[in-house]
């Protein structure tokens, strides 16, 4: 489930704004972090064919693979499902897990290995045969947190799961260079103020270390349901910080292609 759009670069090319000292802007607890405070993120996408792959895949998760992270102290773990489009109707799941540090993303597999109540509970998908697999593939991006929000923050919005919208954003930039200048927006230029004054609710700001697209930055936004997205999106597109950030030189043509995925929370993710 999933509804996957390619923005207009016009639009994308510049995407940070000096904040307007006359507006009174939040700042994230985060700038009170050093480096090493950032976080490390792991997106994980399921790809399935049929609906038992769904549901062995739904199970392992709920009763095995987050009750396993909770218990090493890996939390909010996000699990989420495509929205369908008519241009992409292939069911995916997203796992969205974070870390205190790299080494803990590169000892977790051996950390699941060796918890007895995780191989049990997951042991339909653990020990599914070759040619019932409970998925038909996994793609894995890590990421680590932006300066400007180097802590994972749950969303707070309350409203019924059923109508609550996930928005993954995915920026590619032409270099190298241009993905640095991309990323200086969001944290120097003061796009992530402007997503936090106009209450955009993120969850994650972050630099993709590894994945099949790159360069590339990755973050996600919450809103209540898909009117409320549009509202949002249309402060965004008409704020003055925007406008000032879109007229700079500097910030030009660092954004070649630009990916949304449209997500709905499981009954099972923390958020």
């Amino acid at each position: 489930m999933f509804l996957f759009m390619t923005i207009a670069l016009g639009m994308l090319n510049c995407n940070q704004v000096k904040p307007d000292t006359n507006v009174d802007l939040p700042t994230h607890e985060a700038n009170k972090f050093t480096e090493e405070g950032r976080e490390y993120y792991q997106l994980k996408v399921y790809t399935f064919e049929t609906d038992s792959q769904v549901v062995t895949t739904d199970h392992y998760l709920k009763e095995a693979y987050l009750p396993a992270l909770k218990e090493l102290g890996i939390s909010p773990v996000g699990v989420f499902k495509q929205i369908p489009s008519e241009e992409d109707s292939i069911r995916r799941t997203y796992v969205l897990v974070p870390f205190h540090s790299i080494d803990q993303f590169l000892s977790l597999e051996e950390e699941l290995v060796k918890d007895e109540n995780h191989q049990t509970a997951g042991s339909d998908y653990i020990n599914a045969p070759y040619d019932r697999p409970p998925y038909q593939r996994i793609e894995s991006t890590l990421m680590k947190a932006f300066v400007d929000m180097p802590k994972m923050m749950a969303t707070p919005l309350e409203g019924p799961r059923s109508e609550r919208i996930y928005e993954l954003r995915s920026y590619e930039s032409p270099t190298e260079q241009y993905y640095i200048n991309k990323v200086d927006m969001f944290n120097a230029g003061g796009e992530v103020k402007l997503f936090d004054r106009l209450a955009f609710n993120a969850v994650f700001y972050a630099e993709v270390i590894s994945g099949a697209k790159m360069p590339n930055l990755v973050y996600m936004t919450t809103f209540s349901d898909q009117a409320s997205r549009d509202e949002h999106w249309k402060a965004f597109v008409d704020a003055p910080e925007w406008k000032e950030l879109i007229s700079m030189e500097k910030y030009k043509n660092n954004v070649s292609h630009a990916d949304i995925i449209f997500l709905t929370p499981t009954a099972y993710s923390d958020y």
